[in-house]
């Protein structure tokens, strides 16, 4: 590994427990500074930390702490003084027992959905903008940005308006409506590209590296190795919610692939410091995408590492990303822990949207239609044991993504104001 580390630099926060930036890819260390690829090889960058560090971190410790995520600030790479954070306090969001899907999809162990959409803006984006912001303030940026297929958008101009700091947020021309308008009611600038996602991440890339930007900090460009990291927070919260367990499946969304890396990350992170055990036989991780953007599940089934770009289609906008920055590490953490990944067309991500809607109370965006049709489909493939405990994960909240069932949900019965019209349409049996 080599080190190109400058001791005098220092963290955003100066007792933090992270360390250190390290390639993913050949091991290089860099400064905690705002860098997202390494110098030497151009690989992803990501936060390593000072295991004594983690090690002295306790249960009674996190457990005394806020109740959102920064009750695992001693776990983060910042955040660690209250003063310092740029937050909506997200996190501790429900972790819902869904007996009746479980009922209805033939498993037979405790069935849980992680609904994140109970946060602030209503998606998983709060978690990772809130690290992000905080050690974005940390290293002098006065103005807030991203690239986003929507949630992330909401949440990056929310946070702005809270922290009372300009922002603009760049999506694809095409987004849905519901996310356009939770994203402008925050009064940042919002720029609309004619384009994808990439085409949208593309231009991103390129403007963090003008004068103009150069206060300007993208959470998931410049910023991006500590965006990443508030994703470890779902891990977290699942494992304290289960009552400091580790449940031995999990399925997770994928768009860039990067949430699933980070809850198995969590995971490895909990283990190694103490706070709970492995599970019998270790934890299996499984990834859902849309059909129409499904370059990393194509991979697997192919049985390669060579993930081919694709330009997205279909309705789960949020996991249109058709070339995925994570896509070989998730594939990495799928094939390592003995899981697998699956797609899912628009019909069966409407279908799902309304099965877990119906069995569990939760409205969840078409990205959880993903993940609850994956579902479906690795208990009927076998790939998923239904006899062990599994966690699914629903990232947004399904008013953002109404169309996507508009045209199939509706008035069960419509009768005239009267009690004759009410029995004559069955109503009083």
């Amino acid at each position: 590994m080599t080190s190109i580390i400058d001791e005098t630099a220092s963290s955003p926060v100066a007792d933090s427990p992270a360390r250190a930036l390290v390639c993913r890819g050949c091991g290089a260390e860099f400064p905690l500074a705002a860098q997202h690829a390494c110098y030497q090889c151009f690989g992803p960058l990501e936060v390593a930390y000072d295991p004594a560090a983690l090690a002295r971190v306790t249960r009674a410790q996190i457990t005394a702490g806020p109740q959102n995520i920064w009750r695992y600030a001693p776990l983060l790479p910042v955040g660690q003084d209250p003063a310092t954070r740029v937050t909506l306090d997200p996190g501790l969001t429900p972790l819902v027992s869904a007996g009746a899907l479980a009922a209805e999809l033939g498993i037979t162990a405790p069935l849980w959905v992680k609904d994140d959409s109970a946060n602030p803006t209503h998606s998983f984006k709060d978690r990772v903008v809130s690290v992000a912001l905080t050690a974005a303030r940390g290293l002098g940026f006065s103005r807030f940005a991203c690239a986003s297929t929507g949630n992330l958008a909401n949440s990056v101009a929310a946070h702005a308006a809270r922290a009372g700091a300009p922002s603009i947020v760049f999506i694809p021309g095409d987004l849905e409506q519901g996310k356009i308008i939770t994203t402008a009611v925050y009064g940042g600038d919002l720029v609309a590209i004619e384009g994808s996602y990439d085409d949208v991440n593309r231009l991103c890339s390129e403007l963090v590296e003008t004068d103009e930007f150069e206060d300007t900090a993208f959470v998931n460009v410049n910023v991006r190795p500590f965006y990443a990291e508030g994703s470890k927070t779902l891990g977290y919260e699942v494992a304290e919610q289960l009552g400091w367990r580790i449940p031995a499946q999990v399925v997770i969304p994928m768009a860039s692939g990067e949430l699933l890396t980070k809850i198995d990350k969590a995971f490895s992170e909990l283990v190694e410091i103490g706070l709970v055990d492995a599970p019998a036989g270790g934890w299996r991780v499984f990834g859902a995408q849309s059909a129409g953007c499904n370059p990393i599940a194509t991979a697997l089934h192919k049985g390669t590492d060579e993930i081919i770009p694709v330009r997205p289609t279909g309705i789960a906008k949020s996991l249109n990303i058709g070339d995925p920055a994570a896509g070989l590490y998730a594939l990495e953490a799928v094939r390592r822990t003995g899981g697998w990944m699956d797609y899912a067309d628009d019909d069966e991500i409407r279908d799902a949207i309304r099965l877990l809607a119906r069995t569990t109370g939760v409205f969840a965006e078409t990205a959880g239609g993903v993940t609850t049709a994956v579902l479906r489909k690795l208990v009927a493939s076998g790939r998923l044991d239904p006899a062990l405990e599994t966690v699914v994960f629903n990232t947004g909240e399904g008013l953002k993504t109404i169309d996507a069932v508009a045209g199939q949900v509706g008035p069960t019965y419509r009768v005239k104001p009267s009690l004759r019209a009410a029995r004559e349409a069955g109503l009083l049996g």
